[in-house]
């Protein structure tokens, strides 16, 4: 099994293809998932209706798969929006693993951790902007990031700290008298 590091570089390889009129090995377009790639794949779509991307962001031992798009009112208020979401979600994590495989020869399993966290803005009377995040955990044989050391400072440090104000030797030249002085 692959330690943390191996696995956040083999994910970046993997996303390197998530691009725009990016090409496999075969010359095929590749197909992320999204809806911006239209019905055949060869040609994007560009049309304000259908913009949206992914990106993941790495959180210790978790991935967390990012979505955002513009969808109509209309689509929000489906009874299966948030469904439509995750799946969405979903699809581009199977991307992901099949990208990872491409890239590096071994699996990826991540692991969904809790329920996809979905964000709706207004643009307009008849936009919106969603925003979406599902975390992963993508697992290793790593120890996980630990909590902070109550011991961040070094011993030189504490020293000087220790000296203070009242107690640090005042120059020569001071002549004020000791109230008088800050």
């Amino acid at each position: 099994m692959a330690d943390t590091l191996e696995i956040v570089r083999g994910i970046s390889q993997a996303l390197s293809n998530k691009h725009d009129g990016a090409i496999d090995e075969e010359g095929s377009p590749v197909m992320t998932g999204l809806k911006r790639e239209g019905e055949d794949g060869i040609i994007p779509l560009h049309d304000k209706r259908v913009m949206d991307g992914f990106n993941v962001s790495f959180h210790g031992d978790q991935l967390c798969i990012h979505y955002h798009g513009e969808v109509t009112m209309k689509e929000v208020h489906n009874n299966s929006f948030e469904s439509d979401i995750e799946q969405m979600i979903a699809d581009l994590s199977k991307f992901i693993k099949k990208q990872y495989r491409a890239a590096t020869k071994s699996s990826l399993t991540l692991k969904k951790e809790g329920e996809a966290q979905v964000l709706v803005q207004s643009v307009g009377g008849h936009r919106s902007w969603v925003q979406a995040k599902q975390y992963f955990s993508y697992g290793s044989d790593a120890e996980p990031i630990a909590n902070e050391s109550d011991d961040k400072l070094d011993s030189a440090i504490k020293k000087f700290i220790e000296l203070g104000r009242d107690s640090a030797k005042k120059p020569k030249n001071v002549t004020r008298p000791k109230g008088e002085q800050k």
